[in-house]
């Protein structure tokens, strides 16, 4: 059996979509405050319900083996899930503080890598010191950053992906060439 080919090819919806995603990124980044509490809200319904989803399905692996991960793994979600909706600031700052760490911890990888790599020398370092900045800037301030920065992650992600899907399309499965 051959694996499908995949293209990336444009359509004109495509890019129909692309300008309505841009445009929804516009949105969220007009109000970052009310899409960081939307992002929160809407992490930690999917957060309960997929928690939910493994506690039952665990229930009908029993006899087949991995029950008690995905039982433990579900009980997580969903006290992750229900923390978060009852206190959303908390979970916000949590996320943030997060956030912050990853911006730290993927601009000093930047870094390792830039002395190993002799030809992106100079846009891995500049990227890892912005990183590094960014990182250092949320986990000083997360006071700050809460309010704004999920927000504007959110904003900045449906830009690119709006952007992306305008200029390059979606991937689909490649037709066969007709020999």
């Amino acid at each position: 059996m051959t694996l499908p080919v995949l293209e990336r090819r444009r359509t004109g919806w495509d890019v129909i979509l692309g300008i309505l995603i841009v445009i929804a990124g516009f949105v969220v980044l007009g109000d970052v405050i009310v899409a960081t509490k939307v992002s929160v809200l809407l992490l930690a319904w999917t957060s309960l319900f997929s928690g939910i989803v493994l506690l039952v399905g665990s229930l009908f692996r029993i006899r087949s083996g991995g029950a008690w991960s995905a039982a433990i793994g579900g009980a997580v979600l969903s006290v992750l899930g229900v923390f978060m909706l009852r206190n959303p600031v908390i979970g916000a700052v949590t996320l943030t503080l997060l956030a912050g760490a990853l911006f730290l911890a993927g601009g000093l990888a930047r870094l390792v890598a830039a002395f190993q790599s002799p030809t992106h020398k100079v846009i891995l370092t500049i990227s890892g010191i912005i990183s590094i900045a960014l990182g250092v800037y949320v986990l000083i301030n997360p006071a700050a950053a809460t309010l704004v920065l999920l927000g504007v992650l959110l904003g900045v992600q449906i830009l690119i992906e709006g952007l992306t899907l305008i200029t390059l399309g979606r991937l689909r499965v490649a037709k066969p060439d007709a020999a």
